[in-house]
């Protein structure tokens, strides 16, 4: 039992002397494995898509991302080309629309002049928002106009509620009229004989001497 754990335990020795020695020889000769370096123990992100070219100051240029945050990307996600190429490493198209912007940039072409470019090439589908004019200046005013339209009718009958309400609270609680029965009962009734007038009048004395 003693002599299996000794090889147990001799084996893993064995690994881990065997793996620092290969990091020793690959750090000698000028190499860095996958997930070491200065950076720490890392994924090789390699995995994550096609290894993709050093980055450099342009790919995060105002001018730059500023104009590709206003044109789609053609592999068909709903993201601008800018936040496509800096989250989804496996996308292919936005790095090679990246590239076509910055083509653009180095021609001294402005950003309105770049937009039009793309919109040329691949049509206003290409745009994050379409253009105000014509039919699409409908897009734009329509929800303004019926978010005031809704707002206007419920501020309506919201009102008429109010108004129904202080009418209601205001106007006098109508008395309901007697039966007919009762009414003759008033009337037919006999007014009280001198015997019970005197009943009557000697026992208020007696609660009031």
């Amino acid at each position: 039992m003693n002599s299996s754990r000794r090889a147990f335990l001799a084996g893993l020795g064995g690994l881990a002397l065997g793996g620092a020695a290969v990091s020793r020889l690959s750090a000698q000769q000028g190499e860095v494995l996958p997930g070491q370096g200065e950076t720490g123990t890392l994924r090789d992100p390699i995995s994550a898509g096609g290894a993709r070219e050093r980055v450099t100051h342009r790919d995060n240029d105002p001018f730059v991302t500023g104009v590709e945050k206003r044109l789609h990307c053609t592999c068909g996600c709903t993201l601008d080309i800018y936040t496509c190429r800096t989250t989804d490493f496996t996308c292919s198209y936005s790095p090679a629309l990246h590239k076509e912007v910055l083509a653009l940039e180095d021609q001294g072409k402005s950003a309105d002049e770049i937009v039009a470019a793309f919109v040329a090439k691949y049509g206003e589908k290409i745009l994050m928002a379409p253009k105000p004019e014509g039919f699409n200046l409908f897009g734009y005013v329509f929800p303004t106009l019926a978010v005031l339209l809704i707002g206007g009718v419920m501020f309506a009958i919201l009102r008429q509620r109010t108004r129904m309400r202080e009418v209601a609270a205001s106007a006098p609680v109508p008395v309901p009229p007697l039966p007919r029965g009762a009414a003759r009962a008033v009337v037919a009734a006999p007014p009280a004989s001198a015997e019970e007038l005197s009943r009557l009048e000697r026992e208020l004395k007696e609660l009031d001497p």
